[in-house]
């Protein structure tokens, strides 16, 4: 890839991107633990891989405005036609397309290709540890959704069976559960190398919180007034 087509590429994502759980530093860092990824793999097509890095979230925006859509699916057909209008081939453009389609974690559409299971794996790995934390929290603010939920006698749920949406039930449903899909043995390295943050920071943040509640609504009790 000349750096022309690369800056090519990477003006267009920057011209998708407003999201700041998903912002350009995220597309960056997906895209360099890519390629660190890559240098462990065999037969990996580079132009491929680091096309679909910088274009992976560019249907983003419209996943936003309507959560009905996936913006795996249609970020995979904005990179389709935006590369075929550039003059790339269509086969180049169909491969970018599958790994675009294919990266999604909430997504049944399996990565078949090295260079996509290496952005599968790129991009879950910015979901792990501290980073991971990080961007959630970012996110569930973009969506006004609280912390944690706490049920009807005033206690604070860890996320474990809470039906509505939180930052604690984000991490068991998802960060939790992520540490064991992987494609790749790099990519599975890496973030196991991270885990122990996003623990720390979940069960640190359980423990300041859950006493809290217990406490002061305890003495709220012993006042003979309720509340949380």
């Amino acid at each position: 890839m000349t750096n022309p087509v690369y800056q090519i590429l990477e003006n267009y994502m920057l011209s998708c991107m407003g999201d700041s759980a998903h912002d350009k530093e995220h597309i960056y860092r997906v895209l360099y633990s890519a390629l660190e990824i890559a240098r462990e793999e065999q037969d990996v097509d580079y132009d491929v891989l680091i096309c679909s890095c910088l274009l992976h979230d560019i249907g983003r925006k419209e996943q936003f405005e309507n959560p009905s859509l996936c913006h795996a699916r249609v970020g995979s057909e904005k990179a389709y036609r935006f590369l075929m209008e550039q003059g790339f081939e269509e086969s180049f453009a169909a491969k970018v397309r599958h790994c675009i389609l294919t990266h999604r974690y909430r997504n049944n559409n399996v990565p078949e290709t090295v260079e996509a299971r290496i952005l599968f794996d790129a991009d879950k790995l910015d979901v792990t540890g501290a980073i991971g934390i990080a961007r959630t929290l970012f996110y569930k603010g973009q969506l006004s959704e609280p912390l944690y939920n706490v049920d009807d006698q005033g206690r604070v749920q860890d996320g474990t069976s809470d039906t509505s949406p939180s930052f604690f039930q984000e991490y068991k449903y998802k960060l939790e559960n992520i540490y064991s899909h992987f494609f790749t043995k790099k990519g599975a390295e890496l973030a196991q190398a991270r885990r122990q943050a996003a623990v720390s920071y979940y069960e640190d943040l359980l423990e300041e919180v859950r006493p809290m509640y217990e406490k002061g609504r305890r003495e709220l009790a012993e006042r003979g007034i309720g509340g949380q």
